[in-house]
């Protein structure tokens, strides 16, 4: 980059064409003369005219009537000029100082970068005590450099702690009238004025331990106080422990599992099964029976095969066999209706709720006795692709419902309740408020943990229910439950 050069009015005598140069590099190779033709004449000393040797040439005179020709400015005697750039910093030239203030540039220099380091330097905060209202003011220092004060509540005894900062600290606008005023200003004084521009940390490291000692102190007294208070919760603990001890324990009520339920096979009935879910014979009868009108060919049982999904045919029977257990043990067994898989399917079809469709199912003459003195009717689901339980309890006037998958269809029960009333009704002639009854969706109950065995665990559901028994049964026993439910089909008889 060219350096500006600044012309200045110089006087004749310091250009004089016939002075002779005093510039070193005059005689330099580096030194090129201006390329413009000059003429030379000599000038008397005295009167600065032409020589008397001089042509009388008319073109030399009218020529030698010019002014004399200048020298061309040279850079090195030039006005003052910018700094020359040396890695990046312009380097100052003496010239500039002379008619500057050279200690106001250094303090300026030095007060930008004490303002940018004052940018990373977080303040104490002062605090100030609410005991006494006119220790207040005296407290709040007249330094400007204060950003922010928070006010505690101490005690009587930390009054003279906190609140207090030192008052003698120089402000930032008294040096800058020092300096302004250029009265002996040295550049000494410029570090003087930059100490009293930042924080005076160590002070303030002193009086922040001074305080935090002081607190510590105020909360030694306290702890007599937290002693005796973690003395009497150690000894009500031990009180409590004592008193947990003392109580009785209650008496854990063993569930004990019924044998009749789980009874093993034995050889020959595992065999007589195995042979039924042989190919050989799928279209064979293997057993019918008659108050159902329903036949059981090999291909109807292998439904009870791992695996499989029950059919309506294999669940009918089986709830057939489970009436007649009770009928032959009544004792044994609760007094229950078994609803085989289409009573739901005609009582709420497409069209809606229809109690004049299984009105006739129910007769006295058919049954032998009326619904509303049972004890438990049973009315099996079949929901598309999934078996559920919905049960109605006549002894504790609720409405269950079980779903092995945890399903809930407040419809159905719904449903059934309106049936009841309907049914009491036309078969006893009283009015029974089944809506009025609990519904419940039993959550508590084995689950299924695959896709196929819903069917069995609704069987399972009406089984131990008929029996008086909770359900204690689970996936793992499924494979058992399938196997006895086929020997049971088989022989006709449910044990």
């Amino acid at each position: 980059m060219g350096a500006v050069a600044i012309n200045r009015k110089r006087s004749d005598e310091s250009f004089n064409f016939n002075q002779q140069s005093t510039n070193p590099l005059r005689n330099s190779p580096y030194f090129q003369a201006s390329k413009k033709r000059r003429f030379s004449f000599a000038m008397s000393e005295d009167s600065g005219k032409p020589a008397s040797s001089s042509s009388s040439n008319p073109t030399i005179s009218r020529i030698s009537r010019y002014p004399d020709a200048k020298a061309p400015l040279r850079r090195e005697i030039h006005a003052p000029s910018r700094g020359i750039l040396r890695y990046g910093k312009a380097k100052s030239n003496d010239y500039c100082e002379k008619d500057g203030n050279f200690f106001v540039r250094k303090y300026d220099d030095a007060k930008r970068s004490a303002l940018e380091a004052l940018r990373f330097v977080k303040k104490d905060k002062e605090f100030v005590d609410l005991g006494d209202e006119g220790e207040k003011e005296a407290v709040v220092s007249d330094d400007s450099s204060v950003e922010e004060i928070v006010v505690v509540d101490c005690d009587d005894e930390e009054e003279d702690l906190v609140g207090e900062k030192k008052k003698n600290q120089p402000s930032f606008s008294s040096g800058v009238t020092d300096v302004k005023k250029g009265d002996n200003f040295r550049v000494e004084d410029t570090s003087m004025m930059l100490d009293s521009l930042s924080l005076d940390r160590d002070e303030s490291d002193a009086s922040s331990l001074e305080a935090y000692r002081k607190l510590m102190q105020s909360a030694e007294r306290r702890n007599s106080k937290l002693e005796a208070l973690g003395f009497e919760i150690v000894l009500n603990e031990k009180r409590l422990s004592q008193l947990r001890q003392s109580r009785p324990k209650p008496v854990e009520k063993r569930v004990e599992v019924p044998r009749e339920p789980f009874i093993p096979l034995t050889e020959d009935e595992e065999a007589e099964v195995n042979r039924a879910f042989s190919g050989r014979n799928r279209r064979k009868v293997l057993a019918t029976h008659e108050n159902s009108n329903i036949d059981i060919t090999g291909e109807v049982l292998q439904c009870l095969t791992p695996s499989s999904w029950l059919n309506d045919e294999v669940i009918n029977v089986y709830l057939e066999l489970l009436k007649e257990r009770e009928t032959r043990e009544p004792k044994k067994y609760l007094k229950c209706h078994f609803f085989n898989t289409f009573f739901y399917k005609k009582l709420v079809s497409d069209s809606g709720y229809n109690f004049k469709a299984v009105r006739r199912w129910t007769t006295q003459r058919k049954l032998g006795y009326a619904l509303i003195d049972c004890d438990m009717i049973f009315v099996p689901i079949h929901r598309g692709v999934h078996w559920t339980l919905a049960v109605i309890n006549n002894r504790e006037s609720k409405l269950l419902y079980l779903d092995s998958l945890n399903g809930v269809d407040p419809m159905i029960l719904n449903a059934l309740a309106k049936y009841m009333g309907d049914e009491a009704k036309e078969k006893s002639g009283k009015n029974i408020e089944v809506n009025s009854w609990e519904m419940e969706f039993v959550e508590d109950l084995p689950q299924q943990m695959n896709g196929y065995d819903c069917g069995m665990f609704m069987l399972k559901y009406i089984d131990f229910f008929s029996r008086g028994l909770g359900l204690c049964f689970s996936q793992e026993h499924m494979p058992y439950f399938r196997l006895r439910t086929a020997k049971e089909i088989l022989r006709l008889r449910a044990d």
